[in-house]
């Protein structure tokens, strides 16, 4: 690289050669400014306002104006003559922690290049206390015909440093903050910060100007003659109003659509969402339980399952009517046994066995209960047999209930 400036670093009583080197270079994409009617280059020519003459770089030299207009003329022997002690030395003058240099003041950077075999082990020793102190040096030096500020730091195995603006050159920001009241949400605070761990860190060496690239592709179809303009697409202007959570909320999902990633069980806050909280209630919430979700799928199975349930609606009509139609069902079906089996401790297979059942706990209403279901079935009345049995169907109901 060539070097721009040639002079040494002054490390208190140590003088280390070095040479100024551009850091940085502009890919930036030049035009010419072209004479639309024929293409031809617009150039300027530097004339003399009182002659009106074209002046050669060689007869061209610096002026000061004063505010009245007049020039005082500048020469290189009268700022060669000034006492700059920086103009050939970067003078370093103290070592500060690196978070104390404003990054507002960072200007042009540059790389020193130690000039000559004699510079290389004071630029060593010099480029290592940097990286141990973990400090940047201040220093001044001249360039251009003036004197800047610089901050020296250790980049790989070269010391850099960084043109700094004078403290008095930055401006205050004022007036420049929203000078209405704004309140900030928790809320939008936390959707935010979601968005900032989503959209997380980058390589910087992977970014490039995209523009400077379709740029230079439009030159190249043009100058193959195969460039074929379309229409821009143009943005519409500020000045719309927005719903700023909903902004957030569809920015975080964007974010991890593009990041290949789901949008996550906890929510954008940490929590449940809205339908997960909702289903936790009905599983678990209060005045459910296991029961409450098991009694509907018994229902649906057979007549021993039907039978689990009924104690919930002993002593009303329907129950008495159930009891009825499962005691002529029992009557007509042959296989007895399974009749009591699927009936249950609270249904009464017949008049003998509802006899029984009243004789073993109460004697007289068993008595009654027995006398009624012998004339019952001397009688053969099959009407009269289910009328009984529905009525001693609910009295042991009544008891197991009790």
């Amino acid at each position: 690289m060539r070097s721009i400036w040639n002079g040494a670093i002054s490390f208190g009583l140590v003088s280390i050669p070095i040479k100024l080197v551009n850091a940085t270079e502009s890919h930036s994409i030049s035009f010419r400014q072209i004479h639309l009617a024929d293409g031809g280059r617009i150039r300027y020519r530097k004339v003399c306002e009182l002659d009106g003459e074209e002046v050669p770089g060689a007869e061209i030299g610096k002026g000061y104006e004063e505010a009245d207009g007049s020039v005082i003329p500048i020469t290189d022997e009268d700022l060669a003559q000034l006492p700059l002690a920086t103009a050939k030395t970067i003078e370093i003058m103290s070592f500060v922690p690196a978070e104390e240099i404003d990054p507002l003041q960072m200007d042009a950077a540059y790389y020193l290049a130690a000039n000559g075999a004699t510079a290389a082990k004071p630029y060593t020793l010099l480029r290592e206390a940097l990286k141990r102190s973990r400090k940047v040096a201040i220093a001044k030096f001249a360039l251009r015909g003036r004197e800047r500020l610089g901050m020296l730091r250790v980049v790989d195995d070269v010391i850099a440093m960084h043109g700094l603006l004078w403290p008095d050159e930055i401006r205050v920001p004022e007036g420049v903050a929203p000078d209405v009241e704004v309140t900030v949400r928790d809320a939008e605070l936390d959707l935010a910060d979601a968005l900032m761990a989503t959209l997380g860190e980058v390589e910087l060496a992977s970014l490039h100007d995209e523009y400077r690239d379709a740029v230079e592709a439009m030159i190249a179809a043009k100058a193959g003659g195969a460039f074929e303009p379309a229409e821009a697409t143009v943005e519409p202007a500020g000045g719309q109003v927005i719903d700023l959570m909903a902004a957030l909320e569809k920015s975080v999902r964007a974010a991890k659509a593009s990041r290949g990633e789901g949008e996550g069980e906890g929510g954008y806050g940490g929590g449940g969402t809205g339908e997960a909280s909702a289903e936790g209630a009905t599983e678990s919430g209060p005045g459910t339980g296991t029961d409450a979700e098991v009694t509907p799928m018994r229902r649906r199975g057979g007549a021993a399952r039907k039978t689990s349930a009924a104690p919930k609606a002993v002593g009303g009509k329907k129950s008495t009517a159930a009891s009825a139609k499962k005691t002529t069902a029992a009557a007509k079906t042959t296989s007895k046994k399974k009749s009591a089996t699927a009936a249950g401790p609270g249904t009464a297979k017949s008049g003998t066995v509802k006899s029984t059942a009243a004789k073993s706990n109460t004697a007289k209403s068993a008595a009654a209960k027995s006398t009624a279901s012998k004339a019952t079935s001397t009688a053969g009345t099959k009407k009269a047999g289910t009328a009984a049995g529905a009525k001693k169907g609910a009295s042991p109901r009544k008891r197991a209930s009790a």
